[in-house]
Order: C-alpha cells, then sequence, then structure tokens
C-alpha cells in the first residue's frame, strides 16, 4: 500500500505493533523512498489502546495497594516461612530483588509475590504494612523489623517460628537464619508486622 510516498508491507518478520482495532500485535514494516521511516503513524496506530484502556502483557497493572501492601483473603505465613527458607545461601546483592541476589527489602518483597501478596519496596513502606504483633506472639510469616544503619526501620525479615528469622544480610553475604536472642539482634529489634486481613 503506498501513502504519500511511504510503502507499508504486512510482514511477519517485521516489528509487532498494537492495532488501532484490537489493540493486538500487527506486523508492519514503514519505509520510505529515502529510507526514513515514519514513526508518526505508530502514534496513530496505538492510540486506540489508550483510549479502550487494554494493557498489553506483559507490562505489569499496578493496584492501588500495592504502595502499601495488600494480602489476599489469607495468608499462610508457614507457607511464606517455608519459601524464605528454600532461598537461604542466595547472594546478597545491593538493590537486589531476586534468586540472582536479594538485600532486605527485596528479599522480603520477592518471597511474599511468591504467594499474591504486593509488599511495597521500602524496609520503611513495609514497615506501615499490617498490623503491629508483639514479640511475644510473633509467628511464621510475620515481618521483623530492626534498626541496623539509622534510627528507625533499616531492615527486614522474615519469621519463620520462636526466635528465628530468615534475611539477606550484607555482613554475610548470603541469605541466612539467625535469632533474636542474638545480642547484635536484640538490641536493634524495633518490631513487626503482620500482613493478614
Amino acid at each position: 500500500m503506498e501513502t504519500g510516498g511511504y510503502r507499508l508491507w504486512w510482514n511477519a518478520a517485521a516489528v509487532p505493533i498494537m492495532s488501532t482495532v484490537v489493540c493486538k500485535p500487527v506486523y508492519l514494516r514503514l519505509a520510505s523512498r529515502t529510507g526514513v521511516v515514519v514513526l508518526a503513524s505508530l502514534a496513530a496506530l496505538t492510540s486506540a489502546c489508550a483510549a479502550t484502556g487494554y494493557t498489553p502483557r506483559p507490562f505489569p497493572t499496578p493496584s492501588a495497594d500495592s504502595a502499601r501492601g495488600s494480602a489476599p483473603a489469607t495468608i499462610d505465613g508457614y507457607a511464606i516461612s517455608e519459601t524464605a527458607l528454600t532461598l537461604t545461601g542466595k547472594p546478597y546483592r545491593s538493590g537486589g530483588a531476586d534468586p540472582a541476589g536479594f538485600d532486605c527489602s527485596g528479599f522480603t518483597q520477592y518471597v511474599f509475590a511468591q504467594h499474591g501478596v504486593a509488599l511495597p519496596r521500602a524496609v520503611r513502606d513495609q514497615f506501615e504494612a499490617g498490623q503491629p504483633v508483639k514479640q511475644a506472639e510473633l509467628a511464621p510469616g510475620d515481618l521483623m523489623f530492626f534498626a541496623t544503619t539509622a534510627h528507625g526501620p533499616t531492615h527486614v525479615a522474615i519469621a519463620i517460628g520462636g526466635d528465628q528469622f530468615v534475611h539477606a544480610p550484607s555482613s554475610t553475604g548470603v541469605v541466612r537464619i539467625e535469632r533474636l536472642g542474638a545480642a547484635y539482634w536484640a538490641k536493634r529489634y524495633l518490631g513487626a508486622r503482620r500482613l493478614r486481613s
């Protein structure tokens, strides 16, 4: 098809763009006689997606609850702690949020996400999620917070039962299990939060 000196070819090997009718991938290649590709045509072809509210996959669709933490109707704390334990030995990585490497809040965010629970990314924001839990009532799956590098919550871990927790500390370089009764952690403990509905 030729329009104003530009040719449109249907070609399965070309780059996918979104169709204006159904917002599904359509393969087009645009070329001019001078070899310059006209990107304005692409904007016109993709504008219907915004108008229909369609969000192409795999782009995430954030929810209003994701900024403050959200939870399904029930959370199995034992399943959360079990998932956390399967990640022991994974490396620490500043800014990491996947098994290739975790920092403390990336670790908790990843573990809870495996169970459909959206946690905020930052430790201080995770500290605002859920309900406060007394130390004597800690249960598997509770988030535990510590002041390690500054006042207020700067480190987060997941309770696994007793006085034990699993976390991604930078000091040891791997996800590991610790005890709240250890002198270092006992004096830095700030509190816990439980994500339940």
